[in-house]
């Protein structure tokens, strides 16, 4: 029987809420300054991680089901090369320099917000699943 420890748990709550909302600014503000899909990515899979600590993989399992996994990853991977696949045709790719964004207009950079979501996407899910591997044992 698992251990449930209360003020952890209470803790964990507001902390997580925390870390989530810290990974969605990092990669929604990622296309205009430092960061994006990458870090605010390994920022949200570390909260996924948190969760199953804290809580167990059946707390998480009810919020995601752990078959939909290779979706949540291949999808936005999928986005994510049509989106390239249409800058590459289009010849917008703006070499030597790629769109510079405007600071107070979200879309003002092209593309680079939705491939930023995607890769944050594809980072927060591929991040829990190798833990999950590795956690559960399950190879």
């Amino acid at each position: 029987m698992k251990y449930k420890d209360t003020i952890l748990e209470e803790v964990c709550r507001f902390l997580i809420l925390s870390i989530q909302i810290f990974a969605f600014y990092i990669i929604l503000n990622g296309h205009l300054s430092p960061g994006g899909g990458f870090s605010g990515g390994a920022i949200l899979g570390s909260s996924l991680i948190i969760i199953h600590l804290v809580f167990g993989k059946s707390y998480l399992q009810k919020k995601i089901n752990s078959q939909n996994i290779p979706a949540f990853i291949s999808i936005p991977l999928i986005i994510y090369g049509l989106l390239k696949l249409h800058s590459f045709l289009s010849d917008t790719l703006h070499w030597p320099h790629p769109p510079i964004g405007t600071p107070g207009k979200i879309l003002s950079s092209g593309f680079i917000l939705p491939l930023n979501i995607m890769i944050g996407i594809v980072v927060a899910f591929v991040l829990y699943q190798a833990f999950s591997y590795f956690w559960d044992e399950e190879f």
